[in-house]
């Protein structure tokens, strides 16, 4: 029942129809006995800054926000985590004492993922992509002491997010494959894979990777990417983006409702069959 002490968060995007937030996060107030709600919040760009302004007004907890409102998310903080700062993006925002408070989990939702498959942390990381989960992801690698190399199919773009990170390393798009001897991770935070499309022949660019590289895909649509195939096809060890997902969502449940939310078999299973 929702009543005057339903705490309410939701997600901010346009469109907002294809978030499986709601899902999520009202699950975790089912399984946790939280007195919440989480609803999908269609928010056109140029009412953003308003309508988020108006959320904090309304006594909302909080919001995530998602395509394409994260830079303008960025400009309507009173204040941002260092990590929201350092991913350059925010996605989950919290309003306390009259303030909007930006961070961004993306980064730390996909080393908690990883770290939940029993992946080790360290070496050197490869990352297809430089937008801006690509940026958030090697943020958060770079500061658990992972080397960071960055390929993108734009040269100027790696070479802009390695600047703007301070740290890491900029490669052109086809040499890649060569540095897979020397890499323990290689994610993929590009489209390529998306809804099954073979973009690339994956295995081809798999040939050179060592036994104990691990192959990680943020893309959960489908949950085995045309990548993620590939490497289990050469015995490497996958792990795919469902989980980010599910991560990156706990801090913020955590910020909102006062739970710190489990990332168990019920909610990946239920997540995988709304995927189906």
């Amino acid at each position: 029942m929702i009543d005057g002490h339903t705490k309410l968060a939701g997600v901010m995007g346009w469109p907002v129809e294809h978030s499986r937030s709601p899902m999520l996060h009202n699950h975790w107030c089912r399984a946790h006995d939280v007195n919440g709600a989480y609803v999908p919040l269609p928010t056109r760009p140029e009412h953003f800054e308003a309508a988020l302004k108006g959320l904090a007004a309304a006594g909302f907890r909080g919001v995530n926000v998602t395509i394409p409102h994260k830079e303008a998310a960025m400009r309507a903080c009173d204040s941002m985590t260092d990590t929201a700062r350092r991913a350059g993006a925010v996605n989950t925002v919290r309003f306390e004492n009259g303030q909007i408070i930006g961070d961004c989990t993306d980064g730390t939702g996909f080393c908690d993922n990883l770290t939940a498959h029993g992946v080790i942390l360290s070496g050197r990381a490869l990352i297809l992509g430089a937008g801006g989960a690509a940026r958030a992801v090697a943020a958060a690698l770079l500061d658990r002491g992972c080397e960071v190399v960055v390929a993108n199919r734009t040269m100027a773009r790696a070479e802009a997010m390695v600047e703007a990170l301070k740290g890491g390393e900029a490669v052109e798009w086809y040499d890649w494959p060569s540095l897979l001897p020397g890499c323990s991770l290689l994610v993929n935070a590009t489209s390529l894979g998306m809804n099954g499309k073979v973009d690339i022949d994956w295995s081809a660019m798999l040939r050179q990777a060592g036994s104990s590289l691990c192959v990680t895909d943020i893309v959960y649509t489908p949950r085995e990417t045309p990548l993620l195939k590939a490497a289990k096809a050469a015995d490497l060890q996958t792990v795919d983006g469902l989980g980010m997902l599910i991560h990156q969502a706990r801090a913020g449940f955590r910020s909102w409702f006062g739970v710190d939310p489990e990332a168990d078999e019920a909610t990946f299973n239920l997540l995988a069959a709304s995927l189906r």
